[in-house]
């Protein structure tokens, strides 16, 4: 059951963010610039900011996990290895 509400939960806070988005950048340029409606969004070249600066740290986190994962499999490995080589040598 809690599955079922976090996974509602991530899907409301996605679908907002989505709508969010899409106005600020899709709508908005066609507002008037004095309108009182912009107060609600920030500055028109965070919509590129934004998610640049996102694939970036994305992008970082991923390649340290993957080369977390692959300096421990080598290191497994050769672990592997040595014990092997010491096995078969006695």
């Amino acid at each position: 059951m809690l599955d079922k509400l976090v996974g509602l939960a991530m899907l409301v806070a996605a679908s907002a963010v989505f709508i969010y988005y899409s106005i600020w950048t899709l709508a908005m340029p066609f507002v008037d610039a004095d309108h009182p409606l912009h107060s609600f969004f920030p500055p028109r070249e965070w919509a590129i900011r934004i998610p640049v600066i996102l694939i970036l740290l994305g992008s970082a986190v991923l390649g340290s996990f993957l080369s977390i994962v692959m300096i421990r499999s080598n290191r497994k490995k050769a672990a592997k290895a040595k014990s092997a080589a010491a096995k078969k040598k006695a």
